[in-house]
């Protein structure tokens, strides 16, 4: 019997000791927690209620709900506690007195029921929630105040969602831009901006998106709902999240039509003041009051010896020296006079002008002062007249120094200004510039070739054609150096049409003639930058559309090409790999690897074409893809090219003398023939290294050969009667003409491995791989595969009448040393 009631013992113990804890939890929880039957009576009341009300607990049980609490409290938390009595659970959020004090709560009320389901008693608890509450009422207020801000705000304010749309906009936004506050909810900012300025806008918004702008601030342009345009300042600021999310951005805009119609008018205005000081025939020098100089006009440029650039801010008696005209005694500057006196200061015919070189020249002068809308003197202004035969060598001296003699184009010394002064107006109009750089290509082989006299008048007709091609008095041409030339477009609406203007250049610069020469197919190379997308400053949008012509000398020339960032990268690439080329062709850091050409059908070798490498430390520094443009872009290849052509006949010679005659073939660049002097060159290599000329073939590329003119024709019989062959290289990707093969003097053809690649998965790259083998051999032409890989490949060759391969399938290029083992095994 003990054995069963133990452990009913035990489970009473455990069970009283859980409702002890159980007390002990509720009486020490700081929420009043209660229990009321259904005559509203305090059954239990927990000790939270001595310290909220400072009262006994137990001197409430029993006592109604009406007599324990204040009236107040009591009226506003009995509909919860009705509701609870009823038998459903209910809730109150609300003041409740405390003796003096009050507090914020959320009380729950909740029935309780017996087994027969109905309502004994409630259970209520209450937790102080004053000092949330104080927190949301203050945010309440904030809210409301910046409601009140935000909608009556004098300038226009919104809230917009970070996909663009207008989540909330003020009344004032709404007045600005005529659209009413739904309308404006219903549409983004991309909406009602001007076309013009959206790129920019765009590229604002994504960096404030993506997190690379805090905020911003800009001018641009909103179109009203009746079309006309409004200038605003937009200045915009995000607001996001704890996590970093975006939420939305607050926008401010302000309007600045008026503002800016009073800019556009002063711009005028001084733009007006700068053309006439600058077509004026008298020197212009201003300062400010402590007598600094603040401009020159050329004439006054011209005067000094000083450009406006290097006086600005020197001391006006640094630049402006006179002396008399009889004692060559210093004088007194005008100017200061006129500061003293506070009155014009005239010179009639008794000063000289010190130029900067020591060189005099008489003038008449006034000097003035300059005063602001208070009558406070705020600078002066000179004016200067050269009363000598001076004067007009003064203007001379002008146009010599800003244009080039040859073309009488503007040369660089204006160029950067007059980018500065569309680029300036172009900001003022929300407008794009456009910058041309323009490179004629292999301009080098008319003067090498025809000569410098030559190569000046095709600059002059170059530059005629240029001219042809401008919008008249807005466009501007400029010879920049050389054979380079830069045009600047001060307005074009888009990138197209800037495209559309290089390819017009394009055109005319291919329809250049000069009297008596033959037609000259010349040839250009066009880099394009765009303010403000490319860069805001002169030096940056040349350097950029610089950057950009190169980009098409890469990409094979004749063309035009606009800027993008990763351009200023390549150029940085191109001129290290100038650099690394100038020192290995002066320390013998360039090298020649070998690769063999064997016999179609009998599989040995019977030749082997010579490949130029670039090594620093020892190493292939760079592939011969990108070093060969450079070296052809900065002229280095001519003497690059003899090296290798003398390097390979030394060793071919070298094969000669131990028995193991091979022909090598070393490619020619067009810049090489047409250099003058080549043939005399190889000459004198051939009689240096004693080399069979049979073991020598040079290697052209179509274009060298059919657009060099009867120059090169006739250069390349001399060669042949030299006893050097010659051989087409990558044929069928240039001219591709097999009826001109006859008229000129090559011995073989060298199919590219663009068709060699495909002879096996494409019939009609088969096709016409058969057909040119065919044609080559009826004309009595070796016909030389390159790009041979598999055996496949080379059985199509072969029985399609191929007479030489080479490729990997038959060896890589490889060094001299590996090439002569080869040979050594081929006759074991």
């Amino acid at each position: 019997m003990s054995k069963v009631t133990q452990p009913i013992e035990g489970s009473t113990s455990v069970l009283q000791t859980e409702m002890d804890l159980l007390a002990h939890v509720v009486q020490s929880v700081p929420a009043l927690i209660t229990y009321i039957d259904t005559d509203e009576r305090f059954v239990f009341a927990n000790e939270a209620h001595r310290v909220w009300f400072d009262i006994d607990p137990k001197k409430i049980m029993g006592r109604l709900v009406s007599e324990a609490m204040d009236p107040e409290s009591y009226l506003r938390a009995r509909a919860a506690l009705l509701q609870a009595l009823s038998g459903q659970g209910s809730s109150y959020e609300g003041e409740l007195f405390s003796g003096p004090g009050r507090r914020y709560v959320h009380g729950s009320f909740t029935p309780d029921f017996d087994d027969q389901g109905n309502v004994c008693g409630v259970f209520t608890v209450f937790t102080d929630v004053t000092e949330r509450h104080a927190l949301e009422e203050q945010l309440r207020e904030s809210e409301q105040r910046f409601s009140l801000a935000f909608q009556h705000a004098a300038v226009g304010m919104a809230l917009v969602l970070p996909d663009g749309r207008y989540q909330r906009v003020n009344a004032s936004l709404c007045d600005m831009l005529g659209y009413t506050e739904t309308e404006m909810r219903s549409m983004a900012w991309r909406d009602i901006t001007h076309p013009d300025d959206l790129p920019v806008s765009e590229a604002l918004a994504a960096q404030i998106t993506n997190g690379r702008r805090e905020a911003f601030q800009t001018e641009k342009r909103y179109i009203h709902r009746d079309g006309h345009i409004v200038n605003v300042l937009l200045s915009v600021s995000q607001v996001r999240s704890e996590s970093g999310q975006l939420n939305y951005l607050v926008s401010q805009v302000q309007d600045i039509s008026k503002r800016k119609q009073y800019e556009d008018a002063l711009f005028r205005e001084r733009q007006l003041a700068e053309v006439t000081l600058n077509s004026i025939g008298d020197a212009v020098i201003t300062t400010d009051i402590a007598l600094n100089v603040t401009s020159l006009n050329p004439i006054a440029e011209a005067m000094t010896g000083w450009t406006s650039t290097e006086a600005k801010g020197s001391p006006l008696d640094d630049v402006f020296r006179l002396r008399d005209i009889n004692t060559r005694q210093p004088l007194d500057n005008p100017l200061r006079q006129a500061m003293r006196r506070n009155a014009v200061v005239d010179f009639s015919g008794k000063a000289i002008l010190l130029h900067r070189n020591g060189f005099e020249t008489p003038i008449e002068n006034s000097a003035a002062l300059i005063h602001d809308h208070s009558g406070n003197i705020t600078g002066g202004v000179l004016v200067c007249h050269d009363i000598s035969e001076n004067r007009t060598l003064a203007l001379k001296l002008i146009q010599l120094a800003q244009h080039d003699t040859l073309t009488g184009l503007p040369n660089r010394s204006l160029l950067y200004a007059r980018i500065e002064q569309a680029t300036n107006m172009a900001m003022q109009r929300h407008r794009q510039c456009a910058l041309l750089y323009i490179d004629l290509d292999h301009f080098r082989r008319i003067n090498d070739t025809l000569g410098h006299g030559v190569g000046d008048q095709v600059l002059q007709a170059v530059a005629h054609q240029i001219r042809s091609t401008l919008r008249e008095s807005e466009d501007l041409a400029f010879r920049y150096t050389g054979d380079e030339f830069v045009v600047l477009l001060p307005r074009v609406d888009d990138a197209d049409e800037a495209a559309s203007f290089a390819q017009k250049l394009l055109d005319a610069c291919a329809q250049t003639t000069v009297p008596h020469l033959p037609p000259l197919d010349l040839r250009a190379s066009i880099g394009i930058s765009l303010f403000p997308r490319d860069a805001i400053e002169p030096d940056a949008l040349v350097r950029n559309a610089d950057s950009a012509m190169y980009e098409v000398k890469t990409q094979g020339r004749h063309g035009y090409c606009f800027y993008s960032p990763e351009m200023s990268q390549r150029s940085v690439a191109s001129q290290r790999i100038e650099n690394v080329l100038r020192h290995a062709l002066a320390h013998g850091e360039l090298s020649l690897q070998y690769q063999p050409k064997v016999d179609a059908a009998l599989g040995h070798i019977v030749g082997a074409e010579a490949l130029l490498r670039l090594q620093v430390e020892g190493k292939d520094a760079f592939l011969p893809d990108q070093f060969i443009p450079v070296a052809e872009d900065t002229g280095l290849i001519v003497s690059i090219g003899t090296w290798a052509l003398r390097e390979a006949c030394v060793q071919a010679r070298h094969w000669q003398r131990e028995g193991r005659p091979i022909p090598i073939s070393v490619n020619v660049s067009p810049l090489q023939i047409q250099y003058a002097g080549f043939y005399e060159r190889l000459d004198s290599i051939l009689c240096e290294t004693g080399l069979d000329p049979a073991l020598l073939e040079l290697e052209l590329t179509e274009r060298t050969v059919m657009s060099g003119g009867d120059g090169t024709i006739r250069l390349l019989r001399r060669i042949r009667q030299r006893g050097v062959r010659l051989s087409l290289d990558d044929f069928g990707t240039g001219y591709s003409s097999l009826s001109y093969l006859k008229h000129f003097p090559v011995d073989a053809l060298k199919i590219d491995r663009a068709f060699v690649r495909d002879i096996t998965q494409d019939p009609e790259t088969a096709a016409i791989t058969s057909a040119i083998i065919a044609m080559a051999r009826s004309l009595n032409k070796d016909v030389i595969a390159e790009g041979v890989e598999t055996e496949l490949q080379s059985r199509f060759l072969r029985e399609a009448g191929c007479s030489q391969m080479q490729g990997f399938l038959f060896g890589a290029p490889m060094s001299a040393d590996a090439l002569h083992q080869r040979l050594v095994e081929q006759v074991a």
